[in-house]
C-alpha cells in the first residue's frame, strides 16, 4: 500500500488491476504488455502489441490496447465485464468506460447500472479485454489516481482501481495518448463454468489448423 494507508480490518479482496500492475514498478524498466492471465488473445495479438511497443520510447506517455469487438467478447452464459471504448478518426482512444454487467441480447447487448438503469450497446462497439502496453512513465501517473481513489474508497470491502478507468483519466486529462491497435485474432476466455467446453472447442479448432501443437506443453 502507498504510504500513509492501510487496509481495512475484513478486506480480503485485492485492489485491482491499477494496483496490480503498480506491485510490478520497482522492476519493469522497458516498455511493457499487460494482460489478463485467464484469456485467450491470440497470436496476432501479441504481435501487433509487441511491434508497437518495441518502437515506443521508455519514457513517453504514449500508450496502447488491443481492441476487440464486443459482440464477439459475449457469454451466454450471464453478464460481463467490459471497458467500452470511444476512438477518434486517428484510432486513438478518447474515453473508456468500464460497465460490469453486460449481457447479450438479440439486438446486440445491454449494460445493467448500479442504479438498475440500463445502457443500450449496439455489440459493435470497440471493447479493452485488458491486454494493454505501457511504458514505466505510467507508474507515477498511476500511483497518483491510485491514492486518489484509495481516499475516497479506501475503506471499502470490494472496491477496485480498474486499470480501464486510470487510463480513461490519463487520457482525458491529456497526460497520455492510448492508440486502440486492431487484431486478427479471436478472443476467448472462461468466465462462467458453462464457457468451458466452447473454449475447449476453440483451442482444439486452432490445433486442428496448425496454430498450435498438439501437445501445447511440448
Amino acid at each position: 500500500m502507498p504510504a500513509g494507508f492501510s487496509v481495512p480490518a475484513g478486506r480480503e479482496k485485492p485492489w485491482g488491476t491499477t494496483h496490480a500492475i503498480l506491485c510490478a514498478r520497482d522492476v519493469v524498466k522497458t516498455p511493457f504488455a499487460v494482460i489478463n492471465a485467464d484469456d485467450f488473445y491470440g497470436q496476432d495479438s501479441y504481435a501487433v502489441l509487441a511491434k508497437k511497443l518495441q518502437n515506443t520510447a521508455p519514457d513517453a506517455s504514449h500508450y496502447c490496447m488491443v481492441g476487440f469487438t464486443l459482440k464477439n467478447t459475449l457469454s451466454d452464459h450471464g453478464t460481463v465485464a467490459r471497458g467500452v471504448c470511444r476512438v477518434n478518426e486517428r484510432g486513438f482512444l478518447t474515453d473508456i468506460q468500464e460497465l460490469l454487467k453486460v449481457a447479450k441480447t438479440p439486438q446486440g447487448a445491454q449494460n445493467t447500472q448500479e442504479d438498475g438503469s440500463v445502457i443500450t450497446l449496439t455489440g459493435s462497439e470497440p471493447v479493452s479485454l485488458n491486454m494493454w502496453g505501457f511504458t514505466p512513465h505510467i507508474f507515477p501517473q498511476l500511483e497518483v489516481l491510485f491514492k486518489d481513489f484509495l481516499k475516497h474508497k479506501g475503506q471499502e470491502m470490494k472496491s477496485e482501481c480498474y486499470i480501464p478507468l486510470s487510463l480513461g483519466e490519463i487520457v482525458r486529462t491529456g497526460q497520455g495518448d492510448c492508440a486502440v491497435l486492431r487484431t486478427t485474432s479471436s478472443w476467448f476466455g472462461v468466465t462462467y463454468r458453462e464457457d468451458k467446453p466452447i473454449v475447449q472447442e476453440n483451442i482444439r479448432q486452432l490445433v486442428n489448423q496448425g496454430f498450435y501443437p498438439v501437445n501445447l506443453w511440448a
